[in-house]
């Protein structure tokens, strides 16, 4: 008889409904066995299709993290990227530090530094949508809720959202009155603040105020010859606070005013010349996370100014609501950084270089640049009309308004003329989008509903950039219009659990990207790139509700799909577009109760990409890397068959808490592990240029007890336990240049609940 292999697809959909099937089984086997009742796993309600629905009965790859969780993992003072690998198929890297964090689902993201860059991955920030990457740092504190949709949401949320979005929810006012204060001091000698105060004001009227500030002494040593300074980088100072009001004047109004603000001063992200050892993609033996050499760092700074407002407004018509939500977003900000990483030089063309007087290793040429936006505003706005629960068929139906008006400022300094800058190149650019859109949910009987949605979307950008001191100057129009949408069907199984299929379009923006007008090159534009997918899952839940589980398997295709081609030996940042891409994997995400005092949770995913398009290639690194491409004959290496930038095959999350009464309160023990496989920082192969496997732990152990209306808690807690010293990221023009991920860090916390 003959024997087929499964494919790594087939093997994929084994593994998610093999894990269902039995979950399902231990399911009933708990309902028919179990007589002890215990806590169990908490319902978790989530806006993924702008309604509040239980997360097992929306047919979306979604996961959704609890304050209890945020809390955790922001507890070292870090920022967005804490979230990266804690659900599935998520990764989120920055090479600017605190700021512009770079998210990418299923292996979809992008690369691109520039503050022009455009993401497929969205964030929506209490409703609103963050458009601009610099945005997409705003800090997340006093948050009720965070979800992450996997997949195209190309209905409900639009344009570049085909990888999927990130969702923040803040806690909104309420009549009851709460006030939460806490107090952490940790490694480098790190101070967290937070206090989130709400209530009633007048039985009409409630609100919310609250406040972080974050800071950290500099920590970071300087030995470069002549620039030798003690703790001269690694510190950062954030101010970050939110005002909300919200009116309720009857059953059938409310209105909700948020205001924010984000003032930061930090450095830019530190790059250190050849840490890699050649031929390989190890640190050098006598890296030390604590050292830098550096000829600039004096000037190494970046500064952040974000505020903004909205206005949500509901009117229940009875059958329907009326919803509108108006966003204004604006930010500002200037960041120089030691690009080379580096002192000295070693080209004797270059005025001023000394090959006797530079490191570590080679240095060709200097580099230190930065960027400024001096000006930046977005502006958006929905109204929709929902229906509530007509029976078997409801619906919703919107209009969507998008404008952006950026000026950016790409600067170059000459580092042995003590920084002077040398270089100056303006981008400008306005885009204007706007979608109507359609979402229809129809119960086709009490076990099956379906679900679908279209969006016609229209897009427009603007771009003209200019090159300071010569006569250089470029214009960019870019546009198009896209229908994207979606069609699921949800199928009740059993009480517990539930499964669905879902085929889905979403769409990028096409792009411009202009940074090159700094060296006088025109500046590059990228088409629309449309995502088709396909997935099916399951949500289950056990009997005794001491357990839950879900799992997806999915496939899509990217047509035309966006690349960045950045660096590479002629250090230019131009912007691509493959025939396509492909991508599948599979999601398992789950929690449960071993007793009613120890849960445990992990996720894990796998994500296979590659790039298809014969003869398309790029410019390789110009800093020595071993290049395992193929070189064509114009020197580009050819990335046919490659994954994508960014992209590892495994995700994975385990996580325990265990708890115990103890004298008036409880003691608990919590630890969380997270994990990702190794991954290309840029779109060629390369050996050094592969960032290795990343496995980082963390603890927190605490006391919480009760007092009249309150509620403390004392907790000691550590990130990066292990102290893991691993690359995230790296520069291929100039040297071996690379920067790694955040240090071990302890500290201590104080938390006060009051109502």
């Amino acid at each position: 008889m003959r024997k087929f292999k499964p494919s790594p697809l087939a093997l994929c959909i084994q593994t998610v409904f093999a894990a269902g099937s039995f979950f399902a089984a231990q399911s009933v086997y708990a309902e028919e066995t179990s007589e002890q009742e215990v806590v169990g796993i908490e319902v978790i309600e989530v806006t993924a299709r702008k309604r509040v629905e239980n997360i097992k009965d929306v047919p979306i790859s979604v996961s959704a993290l609890t304050p209890k969780k945020l809390e955790v993992l922001g507890s070292s003072g870090m920022d967005v990227r804490a979230l990266s690998a804690k659900v599935p198929s998520l990764l989120i890297e920055s090479s600017f530090g605190r700021t512009f964090p770079r998210f990418y689902i299923r292996g979809l993201g992008n690369t691109d530094f520039d503050l022009l860059a455009s993401q497929p991955v969205s964030l929506i920030y209490d409703d609103v949508v963050l458009e601009n990457a610099l945005t997409k740092g705003m800090p997340m504190f006093d948050i009720e809720r965070v979800e992450v949709l996997r997949g195209p949401q190309g209905t409900l949320f639009g344009r570049n959202t085909p990888a999927g979005i990130v969702k923040v929810q803040s806690k909104k006012p309420t009549q009851d009155f709460d006030a939460t204060v806490s107090g952490s001091y940790g490694s480098f000698n790190s101070t967290d603040f937070r206090v989130a105060v709400g209530g009633g004001l007048t039985d009409t009227l409630s609100a919310r105020v609250s406040l972080l500030q974050q800071d950290r002494e500099d920590w970071i040593d300087n030995e470069a010859p002549g620039f030798e300074q003690k703790d001269q980088l690694g510190g950062y100072s954030e101010t970050a606070g939110r005002v909300q009001l919200l009116w309720e004047p009857n059953d059938d109004f409310s209105a909700l005013f948020n205001y924010h603000f984000r003032d930061a001063e930090a450095d830019a992200r530190i790059f250190r010349a050849n840490i890699i050892k050649p031929g390989t993609n190890d640190l050098v033996d006598n890296f030390d996370r604590e050292t830098i050499y550096h000829d600039a760092a004096v000037r190494n700074n970046q500064t952040i100014d974000m505020q903004g407002t909205s206005l949500k407004l509901e009117y229940n018509l009875g059958d329907y609501t009326l919803t509108s939500i108006s966003g204004y977003e604006s930010a500002e900000m200037f960041s120089v950084g030691d690009i080379d990483g580096g002192y000295g030089c070693g080209i004797t063309q270059i005025p001023g270089c000394d090959p006797s007087d530079m490191g570590p290793g080679f240095i060709p040429f200097p580099s230190e640049s930065g960027a400024k936006m001096p000006d930046h505003k977005q502006l958006t706005q929905e109204i929709r009309l929902s229906s509530n629960e007509l029976g078997k068929f409801d619906y919703q139906v919107g209009f969507f308004y998008f404008d952006e008006d950026l000026t950016i400022n790409n600067l170059s300094f000459d580092t042995l003329a003590n920084g002077v800058p040398n270089g100056v190149a303006i981008q400008e650019m306005e885009t204007t989008a706007w979608a109507v859109f359609a979402s229809l949910d129809y119960d086709i009987s009490d076990s099956v509903s379906i679900n679908g949605g279209l969006r016609y979307s229209d897009d427009e950008r603007k771009w003209r950039g200019e090159l300071i001191g010569s006569t250089f100057s470029d214009e960019s129009n870019v546009d198009d219009s896209q229908v994207s949408g979606d069609l699921s069907v949800n199928y009740k199984w059993t009480e517990q659990t539930n499964l669905y299929a879902r085929l889905a379009r979403g769409y990028r923006a096409p792009s411009v990207q202009g940074r090159n007008t700094l060296f006088g090159v025109p500046s590059s534009t990228a088409d629309s790139e449309t995502v088709n997918s396909i997935e099916m899952g399951f949500k289950s839940t056990t009997a005794d509700n001491m357990g839950r589980l879900d799992g997806s398997v999915f496939y899509y295709q990217v047509n035309d799909q966006q690349l960045t081609a950045v660096g590479g030996s002629g250090n230019l940042t131009s912007l691509i577009n493959a025939d396509k891409a492909v991508g599948y994997g599979f999601e398992l995400d789950g929690e449960y109760f071993i007793t009613a005092d120890l849960v445990v949770a992990g996720s894990v995913s796998y994500n296979n990409t590659e790039i298809q398009e014969r003869g398309l290639g790029v410019q390789p690194c110009g800093g020595g890397c071993t290049v395992t491409d193929t070189i064509d004959s114009r020197g580009f290496a050819l990335i046919d068959g490659n994954s994508l930038p960014q992209s590892p095959e495994w995700i994975s999350n385990l996580s325990a808490r265990w708890s115990q009464e103890l004298g008036d309160g409880e003691i608990y023990v919590y630890t969380d592990w997270s994990y990702r496989s190794e991954v290309n920082f840029f779109l060629y192969e390369s050996t050094e240029f592969t960032g290795d496997a990343l496995l980082e732990g963390g603890f927190r152990v605490g006391y919480e007890w009760s007092g009249d209306d309150s509620e403390y808690e004392v907790a000691l807690f550590g990130r990066n336990i292990t102290d893991e010293e691993k690359l995230t990221g790296a520069i291929d023009f100039n040297n071996l240049t690379g920067f790694v991920n955040e240090p071990r860090f302890f500290g201590v916390e104080f938390k006060a609940n009051f109502y």
